[in-house]
């Protein structure tokens, strides 16, 4: 199963209602949200959409970033959506917080709570161990960590492995000197390594940034399988890159390129035929719809990729 990772702002959440609709009788994906808005509006039209898609869902409640902060304003803000427990997963980050997890964890006393390592968790501090050991944890997302996947498979509770995959360069024009790039091959390993699961941050970047210019270069991400084991990343990116004028413009040379490879390879999915339309009818969506393009269109390789 993967378990891609997303913040709970506009386009991500389009992408996940979006992909909800067209994955038809098979669904190989269970995002995990982040919120990140103390406005609940995008998440209220998303959330309906998972659910009656059957697309099952973790829900951080403890977001890191971002203007929420209580736990209290995501469960009071989303009563209706997350009234059916059945429907969606309660998630809490660890960093060096042991205590306030601890406290959320018999507070709240969800079951089947998955909880989410970082590069601030020591796994083999006591205080952690105590709450991987709770009887309201059943999963754990961590990174590659071989002493902290020893100690979850010997309680019989499921770890999930989370990459990040996506190396961001630090400008959009960068790209053009790095068309492509291997991505994951966890879609097809990840059971045969002994995990549940796997995770990563989709063709996105880790880091939390809000806000943003308009760029000096536009950049499309797509992922594809390469072989039946890899699945690669493709960056197509516009060449006009002087100045910030005539982002419509930048598109149309960046959808170029994405368009010619997509059909040198006969890559078809709803996302990428969405593409094809805003370029072949030569019209510009903006910035945040050419994110959710490639989100869709990662989840839906993925979807028909991963082996489970």
């Amino acid at each position: 199963m993967y378990y891609p990772y997303l913040r709970g702002r506009q386009f991500e959440l389009i992408a996940l209602r979006e992909y909800s609709d067209i994955r038809g009788d098979k669904n190989n994906i269970i995002p995990i949200i982040e919120p990140v808005k103390k406005s609940f509006n995008s998440m209220k039209l998303a959330l309906p959409k998972l659910i009656a898609g059957k697309v099952k869902f973790g829900m951080v409640l403890n977001p890191q970033v971002g203007e929420i902060k209580n736990v209290d304003d995501i469960l009071n803000g989303l009563v209706t959506e997350l009234a059916n427990r059945e429907r969606w997963i309660p998630v809490l980050i660890v960093r060096n917080n042991y205590d306030a997890v601890n406290v959320l964890l018999n507070q709240l006393a969800l079951e089947n709570t998955m909880i989410i390592c970082t590069d601030q968790t020591d796994t083999n501090n006591e205080y952690f161990k105590e709450i991987v050991l709770s009887d309201y944890v059943t999963a754990v997302l961590s990174e590659d960590n071989r002493s902290l996947k020893r100690f979850v498979d010997g309680i019989d509770k499921k770890i999930i492995r989370l990459d990040d995959n996506f190396k961001p360069e630090k400008r959009n024009s960068d790209y053009l000197d790095l068309p492509e790039e291997k991505f994951t091959e966890e879609h097809f390993y990840y059971l045969q390594d002994g995990y549940a699961g796997f995770s990563d941050y989709t063709p996105l970047i880790s880091e939390w940034i809000e806000g943003g210019s308009a760029p000096y270069a536009v950049a499309i991400h797509l992922t594809y399988l390469k072989t039946k084991d890899e699945i690669w990343i493709r960056h197509f990116t516009s060449e006009s890159n002087f100045d910030r004028a005539n982002i419509q413009g930048k598109f149309a040379e960046a959808a170029k390129k994405a368009v010619d490879f997509l059909n040198e390879k006969e890559i078809h999915t709803v996302a990428s035929n969405e593409l094809r339309d805003y370029y072949n009818e030569a019209k510009y969506p903006g910035l945040g719809m050419v994110k959710k393009i490639a989100i869709k269109h990662h989840l839906e390789i993925i979807n028909d990729s991963a082996r489970v």
